[in-house]
């Protein structure tokens, strides 16, 4: 293997390492700005985004430390093949794909995670719009509606049997 190979990961994993970086940063800054509505007395349902936040903190960590390994493993396997070591170079660039690819098995599994707490979040906004609030008005007054015609429909048949 020519000592290029190994090299060609570099830029990818630089990137995948800068992306991770933002989504701690990011997941950061929720977690301040929770904190802080927490202290001001704003979080109804705070227990679930806890929890989340706390997994996605935990895994954007497993994610930087198994890009990180990548970037290391890479760098050594460069250097191994340098020296002409070229079995232990191989093996190491296969465990840095190998580390690469659990860091993006995570990061996939992270934003699975992420998809859900803004699913939540917009649930959570959704009750507080006048057209959700209309709609819950709407089914309340269809189902009041469907018990009236069920009544009535009650009603008719009895004075079926009654004629017969």
């Amino acid at each position: 293997m020519a000592i290029t190979t190994p090299a060609l990961l570099f830029p990818a994993i630089s990137l995948l390492l800068l992306a991770y970086t933002n989504r701690f940063l990011t997941t950061g800054q929720l977690i301040r700005g929770l904190s802080a509505n927490a202290r001001d007395g704003k979080v109804p349902r705070a227990s679930k985004q806890i929890k989340n936040l706390k997994k996605r903190v935990s895994l954007i960590k497993a994610m930087q430390l198994y890009g990180v390994s990548s970037l290391i493993l890479c760098t050594i396997s460069m250097f191994l093949i340098f020296l002409e070591k070229n079995f232990a170079g191989e093996v190491l660039f296969g465990l840095s794909l190998l580390a690469m690819t659990l860091s993006l098995i995570i990061a996939l599994y992270e934003i699975f995670i992420s998809v859900d707490a803004i699913n939540y979040e917009l649930e959570g906004i959704k009750k507080y719009t006048k057209s959700y609030k209309k709609e819950k008005r709407d089914e309340k007054h269809d189902e009041h509606d469907e018990e009236h015609e069920h009544e009535h429909h009650d009603i008719i048949k009895d004075d079926e049997v009654k004629e017969i």
